[in-house]
């Protein structure tokens, strides 16, 4: 797979979900959308690892010593469908 933003490959995935989900795919089908699912599952694991990472790495202060502080949470978050 080519390079691929976080946010195509989670939209990516969120459709293969969907049409696994379903329930209508032959088995081959299935089958392939899996291996196609975890691979985009591990790069968007992999990126958010590396966004992880930079974080941290703006929290170091001039010491080099990290400031671990709680990672900021939306105050209203979105509803859920129900």
């Amino acid at each position: 797979m080519t390079e691929i933003k976080f946010d195509q490959a989670l939209k990516r995935l969120e459709k293969i979900v969907e049409d696994m989900e379903g329930g209508e795919l032959p088995l081959e089908d299935s089958l392939k959308k899996y291996e196609e699912g975890i691979k985009l599952a591990r790069i968007c694991l992999e990126k958010l690892d590396q966004a992880e990472k930079k974080i941290e790495v703006l929290q170091r202060s001039t010491e080099g010593v990290l400031n671990p502080r709680p990672f900021p949470r939306d105050e209203n978050p979105p509803e859920e469908p129900g």
